[in-house]
């Protein structure tokens, strides 16, 4: 597939929120079909929880122009996602419930890039290795993840090596300023 920002048309900015909360693709414009499960899941494993990790129930992910919180809901065995305080629907009213939330833990550097102000857009480092915390059923697990090139997907390991799996269902990965 062609790369995002080369096709005419495949960005559009919705009208019912606010930058840069209202920047949507269209993926149809990129690509003929959509991709199989694999594709989209590449690297990714489901199935049992590993064994210990601890309860948590909330979560928060801080930027410098919004937060992301997580709350787990036992009653739907599903994490309920706000951005900035407040519940994050989809386009249908829905809550956006994902099964599993993997922060992980990356370098964020100055990219060359810069908007009309003249800020610079940050650059997230996703090929490398590091660590992670994967939520699932109501407890966070300590995880490495591993990427040797742009072209591979994400390994996600205990560690002792196993791989870690998520819980059915959708998953967000969510890229936090490594310490």
């Amino acid at each position: 597939p062609e790369q995002p920002g080369n096709v005419e048309g495949a960005f559009f900015r919705g009208a019912d929120k606010a930058a840069p909360h209202n920047l949507f693709l269209r993926p149809a414009r990129l690509m003929p079909t959509a991709p199989t499960a694999t594709a989209l899941t590449n690297g990714f494993r489901f199935g049992a929880a590993p064994a210990g990790g601890t309860p948590q129930t909330s979560r928060t992910v801080r930027y410098p122009s919004a937060s992301f919180t997580f709350d787990w809901s036992a009653d739907r065995r599903r994490w309920l996602l706000s951005t900035d305080g407040a519940p994050t629907l989809t386009s249908e009213g829905q809550r956006v419930t994902p099964a599993t939330v993997v922060v992980q833990y990356v370098k964020v550097r100055a990219s060359r890039f810069h908007d009309f102000l003249g800020n610079t857009t940050p650059y997230t480092e996703t090929v490398g290795a590091g660590t992670a915390d994967v939520l699932r059923d109501g407890r966070v697990y300590e995880a490495r993840w591993k990427r040797a090139n742009p072209a591979d997907g994400t390994d996600f390991t205990t560690a002792d090596g196993q791989p870690v799996n998520f819980a059915e269902g959708q998953v967000w990965v969510v890229f936090a300023q490594a310490s």
